[in-house]
């Protein structure tokens, strides 16, 4: 049986890879592909609108190509990572 952390890691790959290539490069989200991600997968995602999900797509492109690789996402996962610790250490 995989240690809990191994199988958190193999989840954020794995819904990653669910949303990325629908539209295009398999290796990287589009606005589209991100947006559902968000929506489907986070308690909070129902709750932004367009607008911050655009705000939160412009933050996360980092190289301004107008998609999130998979490092881009690492990096948002990162952030929100720190915002639950602070959140939970309480």
């Amino acid at each position: 049986m995989a240690c809990p952390l191994d199988q958190a890691i193999c989840v954020l790959v794995a819904v990653f890879h669910k949303y990325s290539g629908k539209e295009g490069d398999k290796n990287t989200l589009s606005k589209k592909e991100l947006k559902e991600l968000i929506q489907k997968e986070m308690t909070i995602g129902p709750k932004l609108n367009e607008k911050e999900i655009q705000g939160l797509m412009t933050d996360l492109d980092r190289n301004g190509d107008q998609e999130v690789n998979f490092q881009e996402y690492v990096t948002f996962l990162g952030a929100l990572a720190m915002i639950y610790n602070e959140a939970l250490a309480c």
